[in-house]
């Protein structure tokens, strides 16, 4: 099965795009299951290295590796990098620029498409 999970909430602040990245990395470890992640609008913000966040606080930026190591694809939307000025090399490993065309080819080939 081919999964694509679009997340377009900021990194933090929103309950949604934390459970969509667990939910994604849940997924990724499930055989059979191609999964890719796209982030969108201020979802690409969840692809900053080095995040800084309190003590026991959750890091969007480290549970994406896992998701990365188990063959799973993040994607990110160069037209929403390039409006919050974030370039490639501020991505976490794994993490790269992606196209509106490229999200299309992915959407028109998934089984199922889940959006946060």
């Amino acid at each position: 099965m081919n999964v694509l999970t679009i997340i377009n909430g900021s990194a933090y602040g929103l309950d949604s795009t934390y459970n969509a990245v667990r939910l994604a990395g849940s997924m990724a470890k499930r055989e059979g299951v191609t999964s890719t992640v796209f982030l969108m609008g201020d979802g690409v913000t969840v692809a900053i290295q080095g995040q800084k966040t309190p003590d026991g606080y959750y890091k969007l930026d480290r549970m994406l590796a896992p998701i990365v190591a188990s063959g799973a694809e993040i994607l990110c939307c160069g037209t929403c990098m390039d409006a919050r000025g974030i370039v490639p090399e501020m991505l976490v490993d794994g993490a790269r620029r992606s196209t509106m065309d490229e999200l299309t080819d992915l959407t028109l080939a998934a089984d199922k498409v889940l959006i946060f």
